[in-house]
């Protein structure tokens, strides 16, 4: 197999960027006021939280953005999202955000799946070893990513772009460039150019050297990698800057040594804010409270509600955070919200936003709907709505499908459907009145279903036994 590539570049060289695009468009030009400008407004945001290195380069970062400098625009950014579950989480749309922010100034961004790397397990922010992932279960998770970050880059070009040019989004692999590599050439070529003081110095690596479980020797490589995936795409797609959570620091900081090193060229690492429960802890699958991005894992309702539901001394920080909304556009909800805070409507304007760059139109009206039906006691919602929303929206009801014959009363129904126990007590469940269908109560027993009330007109109907137990019956041959 052949070793890695390790090449030095001259200053102002520029590599092609395959696959990505050129020159800034006019209409961009005018609309956006420059680099500073860019970097101090995601600052403003909340969104970008440190710069490293700040100074001290022979470019510094907001010079790299200066349009104003022949040959610094457009630049690359990227960042990296390791396959260890089937998803992406509510925890990874901040590094998103921060992408596609420098997408909409113009710049071109690569999503880099991890592909190769989440065989190891990145240590930091944890405090014991990551269960093992079988090659072929990574495998099926990286394809799973690659296709939920080129979904929400479509949504966020189809809903948010407004007719305006922007540079491209890029999905990788890293598993592309490390399938091809031998073991002993790629330490050969690479190992020599990192010390072990300075791994060893990292505070990920500090903490969990100290810890009682220790350290392997596979999440102490995987600062190495990251570093090597760094090199890899500045050495291919001329990438300069890597965003990362504020956890990711110290494998950013591997990867600007390592390249300056080979190259002598600067290059740079922003980080963006961890977000937390309410109790601390990180948002996350190891922390057992993620929200997902993928609809089989959150429902769109599901995710609309988690951002509905923010506490108000959050609400602010989150739009500015999880949407592209101007800043004085936000000032001007919070002050309506002073005013009327019963109605939410930060909350609402919040969760409309992230639902639809994540699910698209079609999942924020899913949201919405499912948010009326069950709220809001809506027939005209539940008349429209599909087989899959009723079962998103009532994960626990049993779902059954029945032959509507004639004659077929609510008692028959509510025993078909087992949702009654049998003899008296099933009856008297119905008059006395523990018994709805279609958000309304049913009384009488021996009452015949009809079509338009108890049915809806996409043939089901939604079977309510007490407070909480719901049946969902879809009616066959109607």
């Amino acid at each position: 197999m052949a070793a890695p590539i390790l090449r030095s570049f001259s200053r102002g060289q520029r590599l092609g960027t395959p696959g990505l695009s050129g020159g800034l468009p006019l209409g961009l030009r005018e609309a956006h006021s420059g680099a500073q400008g860019l970097l101090a407004m995601q600052k403003a945001r909340g969104l970008f939280k440190e710069f490293f290195p700040e100074r001290g380069t022979k470019t510094e970062l907001p010079e790299l953005f200066d349009r104003g400098t022949a040959g610094n625009f457009p630049q690359t950014i990227y960042c990296g999202f390791d396959p260890t579950a089937d998803s992406l989480h509510v925890g990874h749309l901040l590094a998103l955000l921060g992408l596609f922010h420098f997408q909409r100034a113009g710049h071109n961004v690569i999503a880099l799946v991890g592909g190769a790397t989440a065989r190891l397990g990145d240590p930091s922010g944890r405090t014991k070893e990551r269960e093992a992932l079988e090659a072929e279960r990574v495998q099926s998770n990286a394809r799973a990513l690659r296709q939920g970050l080129k979904a929400l880059a479509a949504n966020h070009q189809q809903l948010f772009a407004n007719g305006r040019t922007w540079g491209n989004f890029t999905v990788l692999d890293n598993s592309a460039w490390y399938q091809k590599q031998d073991l002993v050439d790629f330490l050969a070529a690479v190992g020599g150019h990192f010390r072990m003081g300075t791994l060893l110095s990292r505070l990920s690596v500090q903490t969990r050297l100290k810890s009682p479980e220790g350290m392997s020797l596979a999440e102490f490589l995987y600062q190495v990698l990251q570093a090597y995936d760094f090199y890899y795409l500045f050495q291919h797609y001329r990438c300069r800057v890597q965003l990362g959570g504020s956890d990711q620091l110290g494998n950013i900081m591997s990867g600007y040594e390592f390249i300056h090193k080979l190259t002598g060229e600067d290059v740079f690492g922003i980080s963006v804010p961890l977000i937390t429960s309410t109790t601390g802890a990180k948002l996350g699958k190891s922390a057992g409270n993620a929200v997902w991005l993928n609809r089989d894992k959150t429902s769109p309702f599901e995710l609309y509600q988690f951002f509905v539901r923010q506490q108000d001394d959050l609400v602010e920080r989150y739009l500015k955070l999880f949407t592209f909304l101007p800043l004085p556009e936000i000032d001007h909800i919070m002050q309506l919200h002073v005013k009327e805070p019963e109605k939410r409507a930060p909350q609402k304007r919040l969760a409309t936003e992230v639902t639809k760059l994540v699910h698209g139109q079609e999942g924020l009206d899913s949201a919405k709907r499912c948010t009326q039906a069950l709220y809001h006691s809506s027939i005209e919602a539940l008349e429209v709505m599909s087989d899959q929303e009723l079962k998103e929206l009532f994960k626990e009801a049993s779902f059954s499908e029945l032959v509507l014959d004639p004659g077929t009363s609510v008692l028959d129904t509510c025993r078909k459907a087992n949702a009654i126990p049998g003899g008296p007590r099933g009856y008297r469940m119905i008059t006395e009145g523990g018994v709805s269908i279609n958000h309304r109560q049913v009384t009488n027993p021996e009452s015949v279903l009809v079509v338009g009330q108890h049915i809806l007109k996409n043939g089901l109907s939604l079977l309510k036994i007490g407070k909480r137990n719901f049946y969902i019956i879809k009616w066959l041959q109607l």
